[in-house]
């Protein structure tokens, strides 16, 4: 890839990245008083972190069989209100024994 190719899109991507930022500080100067947008706000962070690690979660063994099997394992733990590392130990295990089996 060219050099100026790729500074141009380093330049977009930084412009667009603080128009994002600045929006909010331009146009919210008092406090934020609706409950939907604070709720809204609030789960912002857990959303796009979801969206990052649930796909990949797909590609972390080399079965994507075991992977779907670990997930509904951790799901299933998840709703039943387990702990984050009952969950994992038991999603793991879950893709353990069905690469052992399989």
């Amino acid at each position: 890839m060219p050099e100026i190719k790729m500074i141009i899109m380093v330049l977009i991507m930084a412009l667009v990245t603080y128009i994002i930022r600045m929006i909010p500080l331009t146009f919210l100067r008092k406090k934020i008083t609706s409950k939907y947008v604070l709720s809204l706000l609030y789960y912002i962070p857990y959303t796009v972190l979801t969206a990052m690690t649930f796909p990949a979660i797909f590609y972390s063994t080399n079965n994507f069989y075991s992977a779907l099997i670990g997930t509904v394992v951790a799901i299933i733990a998840s709703l039943t209100k387990r702990s984050l590392i009952v969950v994992a130990i038991l999603s793991c295990l879950a893709v353990f024994a069905f690469g052992f089996v399989f």
